[in-house]
């Protein structure tokens, strides 16, 4: 008995050095655990913080963007750029000017509706007091006879209804076919003695392949209902009532765009010249020798020796697609942004 009891109190006094061996490391494992979570918490909250900023100043970057878009998109109404030699008006608004409308590039290309452009830009322009005169600078080769007689028309149309106001059209460079078509509108045109203008005339075409069709002994197989309805494709063989059909619209539409010279120039217009409706385009110097121009000018030159207002200002819109397009892109990069934020800032509470 006595044996059993001091052998016990052998093992027990083994185990105790074991016990406070294991304590200590425990204790060591517990505290780099703990360590560590608190370690891994910390980065991902820091990462949470930096996301959230990052998203936030990105949104302030788009909307920074953005105003200052819209603040050079505004200063651009009312001022030219000097790509074209005319120096930047700021305030002349305030004061007596002459109001300069663009009209470049092809009529009715599909990139720019010309006929809103000249429109909303002579609206403005006669709802300014300070205006004195409009000057329409023209530079283009012309294009669409629809377009161009819905803007003669439109041209006409104001100017009845504000004839106080002269509106005259300068030709730079070219002003010829459906340009010129537009410039009958005009109370007067001038031009340089180098500038082109005229071409009165109307143009179509297309091509003929059916010789090459036949020596390489390719069949067309086209299926219509009406006997005019594949008139034009290039594979088939025009009828000769098909080129009579042709013609009758060609000369139609020159009818039209003869009648609104006529109507435009009046008397002015030399029409004895055989040549002035033949589609010849003609120099400024005789453009000025058939009527088809009233006299030599810049737009400089006309806005101070005629309307007495040389002070320049643009009316011409804006041709805002670009500026939309980047919009949206820009006000979906700001959403997105401020989502991402209110979402980091929403996890970080938690």
């Amino acid at each position: 008995m006595s044996f059993k009891i001091q052998r016990e109190e052998e093992q027990r006094d083994e185990n105790i050095p074991q016990q406070a061996a294991a304590q200590p490391q425990a204790a060591t494992e517990s505290w780099e655990r703990d360590t560590l979570y608190k370690l891994l918490l910390s980065v991902h909250k820091e990462q949470r913080s930096s996301r959230f900023w990052r998203n936030v100043w990105r949104g302030v970057g788009a909307l920074l963007f953005a105003a200052t878009l819209f603040t050079f998109h505004s200063c651009a109404t009312g001022s030219f750029d000097n790509s074209n030699g005319l120096e930047k008006v700021l305030g002349a608004k305030s004061k007596a000017h002459t109001a300069v409308i663009k009209l470049e590039g092809v009529i009715g290309d599909g990139h720019q509706d010309q006929v809103a452009m000249l429109r909303d830009g002579l609206e403005a322009a006669y709802a300014d007091k300070n205006v004195k005169g409009i000057i329409i600078r023209a530079n283009s080769p012309g294009g669409s006879p629809v377009v161009s007689n819905t803007a003669f028309n439109e041209i006409r149309r104001l100017k009845e209804q504000h004839k106080d106001i002269p509106v005259y059209l300068v030709a730079q460079d070219l002003c010829a076919s459906g340009c010129y078509y537009i410039a009958a509108a005009a109370d007067k045109i001038y031009a340089d003695p180098s500038s082109l203008v005229g071409s009165i005339g109307v143009i179509g075409g297309g091509f003929d392949f059916t010789g090459l069709m036949d020596k390489l002994g390719v069949k067309r197989r086209l299926k219509i209902a009406g006997s005019n309805k594949g008139m034009g494709d290039p594979f088939t063989p025009e009828t000769p009532e098909q080129q009579a059909i042709w013609q009758q619209m060609l000369d139609q539409i020159h009818g039209e765009f003869i009648k609104a010279v006529k109507t435009g120039r009046g008397s002015r217009l030399k029409t004895n010249d055989p040549q002035i409706f033949s589609g010849r385009i003609y120099t400024g110097i005789e453009a000025k020798e058939t009527g088809l121009i009233d006299g030599f000018g810049s737009v400089y030159s006309v806005a101070r020796d005629e309307i007495k207002a040389p002070e320049l200002v643009d009316y011409t819109p804006e041709d805002d697609s670009f500026a939309r397009a980047l919009s949206r892109r820009l006000n979906s990069e700001v959403r997105d942004g401020v989502r991402d934020g209110l979402q980091s800032l929403h996890n970080q509470n938690w």
